[in-house]
């Protein structure tokens, strides 16, 4: 039988595989640097078990991301890879960048990259956010990595973390190539924007908020630049405590970073827009039959998302409960994230065929 132009096509994508990182690279913009050099940036230690790389990539917008590359030291062969991202407003040099070195340590490549308008990722405006572009943010770091020659491309995970925990499992959702994923303290923020915490937004108050960001767009068509809200995480004394437990992380030295929107910086007034209209969990039953581990803290304010999630997911699906942590707990205390079971999920999921 004559090989069709799709057979051929398939193979000589497959040649090019082979061929490594540099000429592949540079046709796709998985572009790969030298290691890391000058002053550690991360609010983690270093670890000397894994060698770290900068890597740029674009996604389906044409826009450009900047992540960090974890790959285990003397490793060999095609290792399986898992996606990082997380926490909404944070920055891959704080908690991203921890869970991707602690599981690189473990033996998966991992990339940990800036969202889209953020960090040390490309887009304009700064410190904006959509939930579309957000999703797509992980299946474009998917691409990045099917490219890398120490990556199996059909044993790649993703996991997310407190906001980006949602996004995680929308990409799941929608990309089949993801093998695995599994979210850490984990925020709907399309749910808590439009309906607040614990749905408690009653429907007189979302028309008043979508009528005041409506007519913010003119206030900054007029500007002829977009309004930002006010620094973040910043107290003025009675904050509700999981306010409180933000601040002492995004802004003390513990997780301070000065690229990090939730360290003193602001979104745009009009961020929330399409997040009170673009429900981003609709379809979470489609992850199945790929899994789903969902990890939260027992004394997470927001632990009604994970079991809300887990409530509408198909199986396999985990939900583990960390006992006494709270929301963010799972962002750096190394004694409570359970980095052993991550490790041991994806080491499941993402085994060879």
């Amino acid at each position: 039988m004559n090989p069709t132009l799709e057979d051929t096509r398939r193979r000589h994508l497959l040649k090019m595989a082979g061929t490594g990182i540099a000429a592949l690279g540079a046709a796709t913009g998985c572009a790969v640097s030298q290691p890391l050099g000058g002053a550690w940036d991360k609010t983690f230690a270093p670890s000397d078990k894994v060698d770290h790389r900068k890597v740029r990539f674009k996604n389906r917008y044409g826009i450009t991301l900047a992540g960090d590359l974890y790959v285990p030291k003397h490793a060999s062969g095609r290792l399986a890879a898992i996606a990082v991202s997380g926490p909404f407003g944070a920055v891959k040099e704080q908690s991203s960048g921890l869970y991707a070195q602690t599981l690189a340590e473990r033996g998966f490549v991992t990339l940990a990259f800036d969202p889209s308008y953020t960090g040390e990722s490309g887009g304009a405006p700064r410190n904006v956010a959509s939930p579309d572009i957000s999703v797509e943010d992980f299946s474009a770091a998917v691409d990045c990595l099917g490219l890398l020659p120490e990556v199996d491309r059909e044993r790649i995970g993703v996991l997310g973390i407190c906001g980006w925990g949602g996004m995680a499992l929308s990409a799941a959702a929608v990309d089949k190539r993801i093998k695995a994923v599994a979210a850490s303290t984990m925020y709907d923020m399309t749910r808590v924007m439009s309906q607040g915490y614990d749905d408690s937004m009653a429907p007189a108050q979302r028309a008043q908020t979508l009528e005041q960001l409506s007519r913010q767009r003119w206030k900054d068509a007029e500007a002829g630049k977009p309004a930002y809200q006010p620094p973040y995480n910043e107290l003025k004394g009675g904050e509700a405590p999981f306010l409180v437990e933000y601040a002492d992380y995004y802004r003390t030295p513990r997780g301070y970073h000065p690229r990090a929107v939730n360290s003193g910086n602001a979104w745009t007034v009009t961020t929330p827009l399409p997040f009170m209209n673009l429900p981003i969990l609709t379809h979470i039953r489609e992850i199945a039959p790929r899994p789903i581990l969902l990890v939260h803290g027992e004394k997470a304010h927001s632990r009604y998302f994970s079991e809300t999630a887990y409530a509408a997911a198909a199986e396999p699906k985990e939900l583990v409960i960390v006992p006494g942590a709270v929301h963010v707990d799972l962002y750096d205390r190394m004694d409570k994230i359970p980095f052993d079971r991550l490790a041991a999920f994806f080491r499941q999921h993402l085994a060879p065929a």
